[in-house]
């Protein structure tokens, strides 16, 4: 599948002052796949390890860090010579060997010429649960999230209608109302199945929801195994709450994460390490209060008040259990928690964008569903899952805080009025 982020990797192959690369992500974004395509196309060829099962390795370091040997000790293990400039040397799930993140240090200072990558799904978590020496400054890191939109559309061979989206939106003119609708249709679809590259992969060879979901409860299956692996058994426990109260987060009137929805008595010194955990392993997507709209937006996060959303739509759709045919359905349902389902889906879009989640309240008055710093300016946005759209929490905020304009996304077309920005829910990727 065509994914945004292969363009990110040429630039780091072609860039002179790289670093050794490590990919973060969660579980089942593409990773691997990414890693090995952009190897095969760009190099005579790639030396794969997989620090999971590559025993000989692990031992091998544990007692050897230089560059120079640990290539001598691949090149014989593998029967695979590497070479600079001709050779990706990729260490796989790099979470499983401390001393393999250890080495890229000095791949980075004694062995520059050469292109070494490293992928780890819960990295994250290694790093700050098992106390790993991170090697700060001597890595150059990029993130990968789940099949975006506009990558969804790719893989539907829709590029020309996801060209359209982008035209309008720039030139901020209405799409023909058919092509409106389709792309209406594409991302009521994409609600469902989400952006896990191997369910949208058995969508596409199969078109059945059902077995994407069977697909999704695999993922799930693996997202739980992790949490028991990865952790001690009373943070197992935790953290496996904490994820399964999301959909009741959600369906609150207050989507504000609530430690007594979790657990009756539940406080942040129970359960603050199990949501780090799932932030770090990308499982969630956490969207921090402002107490401010001021430049800079980071100055002024309340650390205490958070909205938690999954990482991928598909799987949220999966646990929630809302029956398809209310999302497939034409018709603006007078249905609260779908609307929650859209704020997860742009929260989704704005963090494979590279955005940092924010939302803003006004002493319960008025709130605000996400808050971008945009250069010099912070731009308030209202998520409407339908077309009834109110916006008055936007213009306390704009003029509180004298935005330029604000953005609304819903299902109407494009358009500008009264100083907002109308965007269909499937543009929200062009923001």
């Amino acid at each position: 599948m065509k994914r945004k982020i292969f363009t990110s990797l040429l630039e780091w192959k072609d860039n002179s002052k790289r670093k050794p690369l490590i990919l973060n992500g969660a579980r089942q974004v593409g990773k691997t796949y990414i890693l090995e395509q952009f190897g095969k196309e760009n190099f005579g060829n790639i030396v794969l390890l997989n620090m999971e099962i590559e025993g000989a390795i692990r031992n091998f370091l544990e007692n050897e860090i230089l560059p120079l040997k640990i290539v001598q000790f691949i090149e014989a293990s593998t029967g695979q010579r590497i070479i600079a400039g001709k050779t990706l040397l990729f260490f796989d799930e790099i979470q499983a060997c401390e001393r393999a993140l250890t080495s890229l240090k000095y791949f980075c200072e004694q062995m520059p010429e050469l292109h070494v990558v490293a992928a780890g799904s819960l990295l994250g978590v290694a790093v700050n649960r098992e106390k790993y020496s991170f090697p700060v400054g001597k890595v150059d890191e990029l993130n990968m999230y789940p099949l975006d939109f506009e990558e969804f559309l790719w893989a539907m061979n829709r590029e020309a209608l996801a060209e359209e989206i982008k035209i309008h939106f720039e030139e901020n003119t209405k799409m023909p109302n058919a092509l409106h609708e389709t792309a209406l249709e594409f991302y009521r679809q994409y609600f469902i199945i989400g952006g896990m590259p191997a369910v949208v992969s058995k969508f596409l060879e199969t078109h059945s929801y059902i077995d994407v979901q069977i697909v999704q409860n695999n993922i799930l299956n693996e997202y739980i195994a992790d949490m028991a692996k990865y952790s001690d058994a009373t943070t197992t426990i935790k953290i496996r709450a904490c994820y399964n109260s999301i959909p009741a987060q959600l369906a609150k009137e207050n989507t504000k994460f609530q430690y007594k929805t979790v657990q009756r008595g539940g406080t942040a010194t129970i359960f603050g390490e199990a949501i780090e955990w799932l932030n770090l392993a990308g499982i969630t997507l956490k969207c921090q209060r402002l107490e401010h709209g001021y430049i800079p937006v980071n100055a002024y996060e309340d650390l205490i008040n958070f909205k938690l959303y999954m990482g991928d739509i598909g799987i949220l759709t999966l646990r929630s259990e809302m029956p398809l045919q209310t999302i497939l359905s034409t018709i603006d349902e007078d249905n609260t928690y779908l609307g929650a389902m859209t704020e997860n889906y742009v929260a989704q879009c704005f963090m494979a964008k590279g955005y940092k989640l924010h939302y803003w309240t006004s002493e319960g008055k008025a709130e605000v569903d996400f808050v971008l710093q945009k250069d010099t300016v912070v731009i308030p946005i209202e998520v409407k899952k339908g077309k009834r759209n109110k916006a008055k929490s936007m213009g306390v905020f704009a003029q509180g805080y004298k935005s330029p304009y604000s953005i609304r996304i819903s299902t109407k077309n494009f358009g500008f009025e009264n100083n907002i920005k109308s965007v269909p829910l499937y543009a929200a990727f062009c923001i």
